[in-house]
């Protein structure tokens, strides 16, 4: 083969590939590209029941009066604990306020346990006392609530301390207090040398009315809910309340002049037996007067702001709450059916749950009434709560850490998750009274626990 031929076919052989590719380019895939590993999924978090711890204004005024950065270091333990609402008091018994008012007198002292004696405790600072609770709280992201001693208006003094609160200074008429049916005849609950709380009238429309404006300018703060304390009648049995004014609403609830005046016998702090008509109309009264006002007040709070949560404390011993004038049940529970001694056909009338976004039910029982079915347990009350409520508003139950028996002196560590499991499990919720047990006994770390077990049961659950 000649060299002409033999270039001529080296020529072809580069050639042919491109001529055979219609002149595209030929290219090798790269390697494919990794999908990127997902995200794992956040782990959701369980918030779980509401955990409400209630703020005493007195038993702690002496931390909290006067330093902000106190309140915002305890509040800042309350939400590490697991706590997730508040409950701040700022209208204690003394009946003067913790906000800034134009209506009440503003709290300068108030009267408490310090050590080993009970004494005034000052305030010196002008901020808002109310307000720092809430900007500390919603930084620690609970919820605040702010709870008022309703019907009352001042505190006689004890122990040798002088008296207290605007009834005492004339910001309150005198007339405003409520009228008792004692052993002497009938007094008012204001009186020279009165020692404790001094309860006005529920039945009055002035007292009412004062009421009513308290509430309205709490409801303008930035507050989640608004808690009624003392919404009843004086703890004095039967005693409250015989003013001219309850004499008149009741004339005009029977249609009639009452048969009898006062209903009861001179001095009476419990029922007869047995229970003249008269006298049941005249618990139905008293039970309408203070559901008349829940009414009012809820709507007072949500007329100002319809989000925040108007709601009631009460006692859970319900089969005796007659003796404060209070029906916290649902309209639908038929009381005279389950309590025909004291509680007519009309008593059902005048239960208020449903006028209530949320209640906290005192379940003070002992140390030994944690587990049970009946009332003066935890359990139990909550389980009849449940029966009695009918679902018409959540509710929350909850100890006294500090007060009832075998909890005065503390070192009770063990029985905090009990309480919790007891009541948590029960009702909506969990409440517990007072932030200043829990700091005096050191019970962080036993409700941090038992709020941890709580949570840690939903997710394994």
């Amino acid at each position: 083969m000649s060299n002409s031929m033999k270039r001529l076919l080296l020529i072809l052989s580069l050639l042919l590939p491109v001529l055979w590719g219609c002149g595209t380019t030929v290219t090798t895939d790269p390697e494919p590209t990794p999908e990127p590993e997902p995200e794992p999924e956040p782990t959701p978090v369980v918030e779980g029941k509401p955990r409400y711890v209630w703020i005493d204004a007195a038993a702690n005024f002496r931390f909290f009066a006067d330093d902000k950065a106190y309140i915002s270091k305890e509040i800042g333990q309350i939400a590490d604990c697991g706590f997730t609402d508040i409950v701040v008091d700022v209208r204690p018994t003394e009946g003067t306020v913790l906000w800034n008012s134009s209506v009440a007198p503003h709290a300068r002292r108030l009267a408490a346990w310090v050590g080993s004696s009970y004494r005034f405790v000052e305030r010196i600072s002008d901020w808002d006392y109310l307000q720092a609770f809430i900007d500390a709280g919603h930084a620690a992201g609970l919820r605040v609530h702010a709870a008022i001693n309703t019907f009352v208006a001042g505190c006689g003094g004890y122990y040798g301390l002088e008296d207290e609160g605007p009834i005492f200074t004339g910001d309150i008429p005198a007339e405003w207090a409520a009228v008792d049916n004692t052993a002497e005849g009938l007094r008012s609950n204001y009186y020279p040398g009165k020692q404790g709380t001094v309860f006005l009238n529920p039945a009055s429309k002035e007292v009412q009315a004062y009421m009513l404006s308290l509430l309205r300018e709490l409801a303008a703060y930035n507050v989640d809910g608004i808690i009624l304390d003392r919404c009843r009648y004086d703890d004095t049995g039967l005693q409250a309340d015989f003013s001219d004014a309850s004499k008149a609403g009741f004339t005009e609830y029977l249609g009639r002049e009452p048969s009898h005046w006062p209903v009861f016998e001179t001095g009476a702090s419990s029922l007869p037996a047995p229970v003249a008509d008269e006298q049941k109309a005249w618990l139905s009264f008293r039970a309408k007067t203070i559901h008349d006002f829940v009414e009012q007040a809820a709507a007072a709070v949500h007329g100002v702001n319809a989000d925040v949560k108007f709601g009631v404390y009460v006692g859970a011993w319900y089969s005796t709450y007659y003796t404060s004038g209070v029906n916290w049940a649902s309209p639908r529970y038929q009381t005279s059916r389950v309590y025909p001694r004291w509680a007519d056909a009309n008593y059902s009338k005048y239960g208020f749950a449903d006028h209530c976004d949320q209640m906290l039910l005192g379940c003070y029982a002992s140390v030994s009434g944690i587990y049970g079915s009946g009332e003066w347990t935890m359990e139990g009350f909550c389980k009849r709560a449940q029966d009695i409520i009918l679902g018409d508003a959540p509710f929350a139950g909850g100890p006294d850490v500090g007060n009832p028996e075998g909890w005065e002196k503390g070192g009770k560590s063990a029985y905090i998750p009990k309480t919790v499991d007891a009541c948590i499990n029960n009702s909506d919720g969990y409440f517990v009274f007072d932030l200043c047990h829990i700091r005096m006994f050191d019970y962080w770390k036993p409700f941090k626990n038992a709020f941890n077990d709580y949570i840690n049961s939903l997710t394994t659950n």
